[in-house]
C-alpha cells in the first residue's frame, strides 16, 4: 500500500528528528525541511500527503508558509507549535490549517490527529471520480498519477503539464500555452523548459504514445481508441 508521505517543517532538527521517529513507527514516510525555501522545494518534487508545520522560524514563519501553500494546494496542513495562545491557533486556522497542537505533546495524540485529519480530507478526496485514460488514471484533488497500478511520483510542475494537457486532450497546445500556463507569464527561461519536462514525462510515464509530439505547434495528449 501506498504510505503516507509526511512532511516534517520545523527550524529545531532534534524535533524534527523526534516527529519522524513516531511517525515512521506508525507506517508513515517521513521527508524533513528547516525552512520555508527547503519546505517549497519538496513540494514541488514531491508528492506530500500531509504537511506538520511549526509556527516560530526564521525566515518566513509559519503562518506565511501556510497561506503560501494554501495559494497553489488544499494538502492537510497540521500546526505544531509551542505557542499555546488562542489568537495563534485560530489565526492557524483561519489561514487554512485542519488542527493544531501544542507542544509538548505525546506521540499517540500527535498520531490520532493526524489519523483524524486525514480521515476527514481523504472523502474530499475521494468525491471526485479518478479519471481514467487507458492505462493512466490521475486524482487531481490527491495529485497521484497511477499508470497500472504503479504510483508515479510527479514534481508539482509534471502533474501541472500533465494535467492541463489532459484537460485539452486532443488539442495541439503550443510551447508558449503550456510554458504560460504551468511556468507563469513571469517566467524568464525557455521553450525548452517544456521539451525537457515532456521528455521527462513521457520516461516516467512510460506511455509516451499518449502525449503526441504536434511538429510545427508543440503537443497534445491523446489516448488511441482500441
Amino acid at each position: 500500500m501506498y504510505p503516507v508521505r509526511v512532511l516534517l517543517i520545523d527550524d529545531e532538527e532534534d524535533m524534527r528528528d523526534l516527529v519522524q521517529i513516531y511517525l515512521e513507527n506508525s507506517g508513515y514516510r517521513c521527508f524533513q525541511a528547516a525552512s520555508a525555501a527547503m519546505a517549497y522545494e519538496i513540494l514541488e518534487e514531491e508528492q506530500i500527503d500531509l504537511v506538520i508545520l511549526d509556527i516560530m522560524m526564521p525566515g518566513e514563519d509559519g503562518f506565511v508558509v501556510c497561506e503560501t501553500i494554501r495559494s497553489f494546494s488544499q494538502i492537510p496542513i497540521i500546526f505544531l507549535s509551542a505557542k499555546g495562545e488562542e489568537w495563534d491557533k485560530v489565526k492557524a486556522l483561519q489561514l487554512g490549517g485542519d488542527d493544531y497542537i501544542v507542544k509538548p505533546f505525546s506521540p499517540g495524540e500527535l498520531v490520532a490527529r493526524i489519523a483524524a485529519v486525514l480521515r476527514r480530507t481523504t472523502p474530499t478526496i475521494q468525491e471526485e471520480k479518478v479519471v481514467k485514460f487507458g492505462k493512466l488514471s490521475i486524482d487531481k484533488k490527491a495529485r497521484r498519477v497511477i499508470v497500472e497500478g504503479k504510483i508515479i511520483p510527479l514534481t508539482l510542475k509534471e502533474f501541472e503539464l500533465l494535467t492541463f494537457l489532459i484537460d485539452h486532450a486532443s488539442q495541439a497546445l503550443s510551447r508558449e500555452q503550456l510554458l504560460e500556463h504551468v511556468w507563469g507569464i513571469d517566467y524568464i527561461g525557455s521553450l525548452r523548459t517544456v521539451d525537457t519536462h515532456i521528455k521527462t514525462l513521457r520516461m516516467k510515464l512510460g506511455i509516451g504514445d499518449y502525449i503526441q509530439t504536434v511538429w510545427g505547434i508543440g503537443y497534445k495528449f491523446e489516448v488511441a481508441s482500441s
